[in-house]
């Protein structure tokens, strides 16, 4: 085989995150969003420590793990999830088996393998969108919605879909009619020219409340006002509590504010888990399933056991949704460390606010931040962004010689890496359990109990 050759594989099965393989003439093929069990037509692009890498053009046959209906209209293209047409059933079996190869090939040893819970739903679960503007094709309409598969540019116009809110599909179709009838264009990221660059969209599935941010460039050719009014307009299950504007004139594809603007109401939504109420503004991390949330919370509080009188660290804490949970089982103190500041704020608001006085939420990098700590703490809970723990914060981490350390991981392959540093400094790996906090797509949430 040799680059651009046309080849046809049949899917042995999938590696995370969606690493698809199969032998052709002896020799492992690598694809892309296939399904184990599925024959492919793909096109080779190139050989990679001894591994053909190819693309996918075509499914020529579909796998006995695939449902025959349940799709979205836009499955075949869009990038949005990755097993769409996968039975459930298959799909938590696939991805439990995924974690656990993981971690069985960095020789990790688990005590008790507690196997994989699903999301309490499947369908419209999501509480937070980031859609892109576009075009669907070069030069064609302007287009609001997710990105292509295998593509970084094309967008596709979400006129359904199966794993978000029904009211972000009205603020999508909302807010193209009103642009495209204004002609404003997309934000050009080649040219560097334009005005729309993405549409964020969170909605509290406890309280029903819509926080719309908008972000453009410093090129408005529209009144905001006018798109406030059209956005209050629109038929919505839920109510919009806050309309943003965020300007971006930077050049790389990610959501973010040189200068932000309450068009409308405020710039956060509440949202209630169990009892306790949190206040998550615009660029706050919070659990994008509430539902999976309060299933994957549950995990965490059993791994943590009684906290009663014990001193919790809660590092990378967000809007200190764990640690407050934590505060609330009877910690004697809970210290939270999260690097947005913002999220930090509303943390400590929402402590406030939940009438809990035994937690603290400070702001900056774990890395710098844990040096500043003089409690020895009893528990530490650590859920790092996807690349895992820093190499230098983790061994400080470990030098808090804490009993107990709860792990809780959105990516398998960072926290493989992450346990053998800590395997080898003495921690033994206890409990795993797997929450699919994200049906249909890649991802899945990794809770781990490790014990001195």
């Amino acid at each position: 085989m040799k680059k651009k050759d046309i080849i046809t594989v049949k899917i042995d099965d999938v590696r995370f995150p969606n690493k698809a393989y199969g032998f052709v003439e002896g020799e492992k093929v690598i694809i892309k969003n296939g399904i184990p069990g599925q024959t492919l037509s793909a096109q080779v692009i190139k050989k990679k420590n001894g591994n053909i890498e190819a693309r996918l053009l075509e499914v020529l046959e579909r796998s006995p793990l695939e449902r025959q209906s349940g799709f979205c209209s836009h499955y075949e293209t869009c990038g949005g999830c990755t097993y769409q047409t996968m039975k459930r059933d298959e799909e938590l079996r696939m991805k439990e088996r995924q974690v656990k190869t993981l971690l069985e090939n960095a020789n990790i040893e688990i005590e008790n393998w507690e196997g994989i819970v699903p999301s309490p739903l499947e369908t419209g679960y999501r509480n937070k969108c980031e859609f892109s503007f576009g075009d669907e094709e070069k030069g064609g309409a302007l287009a609001l919605g997710m990105r292509k598969k295998m593509s970084h540019y094309e967008v596709v116009t979400l006129k359904d879909c199966n794993i978000i809110d029904k009211d972000f599909l009205a603020v999508i179709q909302g807010s193209l009619a009103f642009f495209q009838e204004r002609s404003v264009p997309f934000y050009h990221r080649m040219r560097h020219d334009g005005s729309l660059r993405h549409l964020v969209v969170r909605k509290g599935k406890a309280t029903g409340e819509i926080l719309v941010h908008l972000v453009t460039t410093d090129e408005i050719p529209f009144s905001l006002e006018e798109y406030q009014d059209m956005l209050l307009t629109l038929p919505l299950a839920g109510k919009i509590c806050g309309i943003l504007h965020s300007v971006n004139n930077g050049i790389a594809d990610v959501v973010r504010s040189d200068a932000m603007t309450v068009l409308y109401g405020h710039d956060f939504f509440t949202e209630r888990l169990f009892d306790l109420s949190f206040k998550v503004s615009a660029y706050s991390f919070f659990q994008t399933n509430t539902e999976g949330a309060e299933c994957l919370y549950s995990i965490i509080k059993d791994f943590a056991g009684d906290v009663k009188n014990k001193t919790v660290f809660d590092l990378y804490c967000g809007t200190g949704t764990i640690g407050q949970i934590m505060a609330k089982a009877g910690s004697k103190k809970v210290i939270g460390i999260e690097l947005i500041e913002e999220a930090v704020e509303a943390a400590n608001e929402n402590s406030k606010q939940n009438n809990l006085t035994n937690c603290i939420f400070l702001a900056g990098d774990v890395l710098k931040k844990v040096d500043e700590l003089t409690e020895k703490p009893d528990l530490m809970i650590v859920d790092p962004p996807r690349e895992g723990i820093h190499p230098k914060a983790i061994g400080k981490i470990i030098a808090f010689d804490a009993p107990e350390i709860v792990y809780v991981s959105c990516k398998p392959t960072s926290l493989a890496v992450d346990l053998q540093v800590f395997q080898e400094a003495g921690y033994q790996v206890k409990r795993v359990k797997l929450m699919d906090m994200f049906p249909r797509t890649v991802h899945v949430e990794t809770v781990v109990l490790l014990s001195k």
